[in-house]
C-alpha cells in the first residue's frame, strides 16, 4: 500500500503550528496515561516474588494467573475505551482512566486475599487498557503532520519513565535478604508483609496529578467537528497553531468529514474491503510488538537474570539497568522517528531484537551466564525502545480512517492485549518446556518474521496529515 498526498485534491497549503510550548504541554498532560500504563504494567516485576510468597503461590498456572490478570482488564479497557470515546470523546476517558488508575492501585497495595488482589490488578489493566487507547489517539489528533512522530512517540516515552520510575521505586523499596535465606523466614522478612504493598502505592500520587491536569486540556478538535462543533474545535486548533493553521487544518477535516457525511460510524464497517486490509494490518503490528518478547524481559525479568547468575541484590540494580537504556533509547527514537521513517526503524527493530534473543539463546545454551546474558538483554531492549516500542503505537494512531479511528485503534489495542496475556501467561510453561535458549530462539524466530511481514504490508506514513492517509487509505481496495 503506497500513501499519496491528499493535497493532489486540495487548495489549501500545509500551514505551521505556531504555539508549540501550548501543543506540547496537552500531549504531556495526554501522555500521563502512558506514564501511569508503564509503571503499573513493570511493578509487578519486582514485586512478583514477594506477594508471591505473601500469598502463597506455588504453581505455575496460578503465578502466570497472578502476573497476567491485569490483562483482562487491559483488553476489556481497550474495547471500553473505543465506544467510550466516540460516545464522549478522549478527554472524558483519560479523565475516567486516570480516576481508575489512582483507586486500584491504592487497594492493590492493601489487599490481603488474592482474589481481591486479583479483583483490583483486574481494574488497574482496565485502567490501562482505556489509556492506552486514547492517549496516543488524542495526541495524534491534535498534532500537525510534521511532528506528529514526535508527538505520538512522547506516550512511549512517558511509558518508559513509568517503566524506569516503577524500577528505581520496587529497588529503592525492597530491603537486601540474604541469598540463601529459607522459605519460612524470607515469608516473614519486611519486603513480603510490606514492601510489595509500596511498591503498586507509589503510583497514587502521579495518579492524582493526571486527574487533575486531564481536566485542563481541551477536546480533540477532530471528535468536537464530528460531532458538530466546528466553533469549539477551530478555538482548539487556533489556540495550538494560531489563525492560518486553524483555517487550514479545519478544511483539511471538515473535506473528510465530507466525504464521510451521512455513514454513521460502525463497529461492522472494519471489516469492509479496503478497511479490513488495514485494520488487520494495524492488529498484526499490535501483536507483533508483543511477540517479540521484551515484556517479557521486563515482567519476569527477576527470574530471568536468576538463571542467569545473578543474586537477589543484584538483580534489581540490573533491572533498573534495563529501564535506563529503555529511556535513553526511547528519546533517541523520539529524535528520529519523523525524520527518518517509520517503515526502515520497524525493520531495523525487528532484525536487532531477532538477532539479540537469537545471540541470548546460544549465551544461555553454551553456559555463558553473568554478563553475557546482561549485554543481550540491553541490545535487544535498546533495539526495542528505539523502534518498535515507540513506532507501533505511531502507525497505530495513524493508518486509521478518522470517522473508525477509535474503534479501529480499539480493535488493534485489544489485540495487542490479548497477545500480551498469551505471552505473559505462557512464558512459565514454555520457559519449562524449551528452555532458556528454545524460548530466546522461539522469540527471535517471530522477529524475523516480522520484518517480512513489515516489509510487504506496512504502508510509510511519515509527513502525511491524517486526512492525506485516510484520502489513499479509502481510495485503494
Amino acid at each position: 500500500m503506497q500513501i499519496v498526498p491528499a493535497s493532489s485534491n486540495a487548495d489549501s497549503p500545509v500551514v505551521k503550528a505556531q504555539n508549540t510550548i501550548y501543543l506540547w504541554t496537552i500531549a504531556l498532560v495526554a501522555a500521563m496515561g502512558g506514564l501511569l500504563f508503564g509503571y503499573d504494567w513493570v511493578v509487578i516485576g519486582g514485586a512478583r516474588q514477594f506477594y508471591e510468597a505473601y500469598f502463597q503461590l506455588t504453581s505455575e498456572q496460578l503465578i502466570g494467573w497472578a502476573n497476567s490478570c491485569a490483562l483482562v482488564g487491559c483488553f476489556a479497557g481497550s474495547f471500553l475505551a473505543g465506544y467510550a470515546g466516540e460516545r464522549f470523546g478522549r478527554k472524558r476517558v483519560l479523565l475516567i482512566s486516570a480516576i481508575l488508575f489512582a483507586v486500584s492501585s491504592g487497594l492493590t497495595g492493601w489487599c490481603y486475599s488474592f482474589s481481591a488482589f486479583v479483583f483490583w490488578r483486574i481494574a488497574g489493566g482496565t485502567a490501562i487498557g482505556l489509556s492506552s487507547n486514547i492517549s496516543p489517539l488524542y495526541i495524534a489528533e491534535i498534532s500537525p503532520a510534521s511532528i506528529r512522530g514526535r508527538l505520538v512517540s512522547l506516550n512511549q516515552f512517558a511509558i518508559v519513565v513509568g517503566i524506569l520510575l516503577a524500577q528505581i521505586t520496587n529497588w529503592l523499596i525492597a530491603r537486601p535478604v540474604p541469598d540463601h535465606i529459607s522459605s519460612r523466614l524470607f515469608v516473614q522478612t519486611w519486603n513480603v508483609q510490606y514492601g510489595w504493598r509500596w511498591m503498586f502505592c507509589a503510583v497514587v500520587v502521579p495518579a492524582v496529578v493526571f486527574t487533575f491536569t486531564s481536566l485542563l486540556i481541551p477536546e480533540s478538535p477532530r471528535w468536537l467537528m464530528a460531532k458538530g462543533r466546528d466553533n469549539l474545535a477551530y478555538d482548539v486548533l487556533r489556540r495550538i497553531g494560531g489563525a492560518p493553521y486553524a483555517l487550514s487544518e479545519a478544511s483539511n477535516i471538515k473535506r473528510t468529514l465530507q466525504l464521510e457525511k451521512g455513514i454513521e460510524a460502525s463497529w461492522k464497517e472494519l471489516w469492509l474491503p479496503g478497511i479490513r486490509k488495514i485494520v488487520l494490518i494495524g492488529m498484526a503490528l499490535a501483536v507483533l510488538q508483543q511477540w517479540t518478547g521484551i515484556n517479557i524481559l521486563f515482567n519476569y525479568a527477576a527470574e530471568i537474570y536468576r538463571s542467569a547468575g545473578y543474586g537477589a541484590n543484584d538483580i534489581f540494580l540490573n533491572i533498573v539497568i534495563t529501564g535506563a537504556i529503555n529511556l535513553i533509547f526511547t528519546v533517541v527514537a523520539m529524535m528520529i522517528v519523523d525524520r527518518i521513517g517509520r517503515r526502515p526503524m520497524m525493520l531495523f527493530g525487528c532484525a536487532g531484537i531477532g538477532l539479540s534473543h537469537v545471540l541470548s539463546g546460544v549465551a544461555y545454551r553454551a553456559g555463558w551466564h553473568g554478563s553475557a546474558v546482561l549485554v543481550l538483554t540491553l541490545s535487544a531492549i535498546a533495539c526495542y525502545a528505539l523502534t518498535l516500542a515507540p513506532v507501533t503505537w505511531v502507525l497505530i494512531s495513524e493508518i486509521f480512517p478518522n470517522r473508525l479511528r477509535s474503534q479501529a485503534v480499539s480493535v488493534a489495542v485489544g489485540a495487542l492485549w490479548v497477545a500480551s496475556f498469551a505471552l505473559t501467561y505462557s512464558f512459565p510453561l514454555i520457559n519449562r518446556v524449551f528452555g532458556s535458549s528454545g524460548t530466546f530462539w522461539g522469540y527471535g524466530a517471530i522477529c524475523l518474521l516480522g520484518a517480512l511481514f513489515i516489509f510487504f504490508f506496512v504502508p510509510e506514513t511519515k509527513g502525511r496529515t491524517l486526512e492525506e492517509i485516510e484520502f489513499r487509505t479509502l481510495s485503494v481496495d
